[in-house]
């Protein structure tokens, strides 16, 4: 709420609390917006300064407090000054075969996350970032990767070199994604046989083109081949089983399923974070790297701690407490009765919004 003199209105602003008149009567009621007839009405009773909305006050979910935030705003800032120069770096390599060199992309991951304060706070900004044009959606998902990669790899613990080798991987794992047409890419129906073996190949392309374009550590050839291949040997293009698949490409898997799910596609909303949980423990630990996964999502279940959702039945409450071998399935409290309820135990129960 702000303050505004009375000859600075303008009609459509909106009154934050009621307007009284010098008998302390209501002449103006709290939400009330502003047009002439107000405005005249508050200069025949002297009426000097008005109590008005600001951007904040109309905020109403967690989502929306986050995108009105200076540090949101800040970071969007550096995000959007930054990308076209990653975008140049990439598109140099594709269509003129000029070499990645990974200390400029280094560059580019270092400015992007100066003005954020934690892991967490990465992943809520880069969640509530406006979704991409299909023009540039993978450079904004090679992008996204290798900021969520610096992320995941603290939650893993692992070490600074380790970490830095993580992030390299993120920045060009689906850099074989470009040779595949935008209309498979984005298409909303389900993927045709033929379709879907034109998508598969994006992987091969990816190494293939990374290894003849220079000196690429393995574990980064690796993580362009087998960031689809999964631990119980559903995966592709190899059907590896979890001990012959690269460790970094282990990691990956989970970063490129995590951005996918964070992101609006034409056939659906992006996640919550309960529902990302939820899908991961649908699709079964056994396909990702259990350990990694699993500090991984620990560490985003408790960043939910405190926030307000809506089950799908209806009812609303508070994350009170995470069921640490339930983690979709927290323990909340009900706004109706002010009663804690186990969602584990129930598992009709499911956190449809968080907000």
């Amino acid at each position: 709420m702000k303050y505004v003199a009375r000859m600075e209105l303008k009609p459509g602003m909106v009154a934050a609390e009621n307007i009284l008149n010098y008998r302390n009567e209501i002449i103006v009621a709290a939400n009330t917006k502003i047009d002439a007839t107000i405005i005249e009405r508050l200069t025949r009773q002297s009426i000097m300064a008005v109590p008005i909305k600001e951007e904040a006050d109309f905020a109403t979910t967690h989502n929306d407090k986050v995108r009105i935030s200076e540090g949101f705003k800040k970071f969007e800032s550096i995000y959007n000054v930054y990308f076209p120069v990653f975008k140049g770096y990439m598109m140099g390599a594709i269509t003129s075969h000029q070499p990645i060199i990974m200390q400029q992309l280094i560059d580019v991951y270092n400015s992007v996350i100066s003005s954020v304060a934690s892991g967490e706070q990465l992943l809520e900004y880069l969640y509530n970032l406006s979704p991409a044009d299909d023009e540039d959606m993978i450079l904004h998902h090679c992008l996204k990767s290798a900021l969520i990669a610096g992320v995941f790899g603290s939650f893993i613990g692992l070490s600074a070199e380790d970490q830095l080798l993580f992030i390299q991987c993120a920045f060009v794992y689906d850099i074989g994604k470009f040779s595949i047409p935008t209309q498979i890419l984005t298409k909303p129906q389900r993927l045709t046989r033929e379709e879907y073996m034109i998508i598969i190949q994006h992987t091969v392309i990816g190494y293939d083109f990374l290894k003849n374009m220079g000196d690429f550590n393995e574990h980064v050839l690796n993580a362009a081949m087998q960031h689809h291949e999964r631990c119980d040997g559903t995966g592709y293009p190899a059907g590896l089983h979890s001990d012959s698949i690269d460790r970094f490409a282990k990691y990956i898997a989970i970063v490129d399923s995590y951005v996918a799910m964070t992101s609006k596609r034409n056939y659906r909303r992006k996640l919550n974070a309960f529902q990302i949980i939820a899908n991961y423990e649908a699709q079964g630990f056994h396909k990702f790297d259990y350990e990694a996964l699993n500090a991984i999502l620990l560490r985003i279940a408790n960043s939910q701690l405190g926030f307000s959702i809506k089950l799908n039945n209806g009812k609303r409450g508070t994350v009170i407490r995470i069921n640490e071998h339930a983690l979709s399935h927290p323990i909340i409290l009900l706004n109706e009765n002010n009663a804690p309820l186990d969602l584990s135990m129930d598992y009709r129960f499911a956190i449809e919004e968080v907000y």
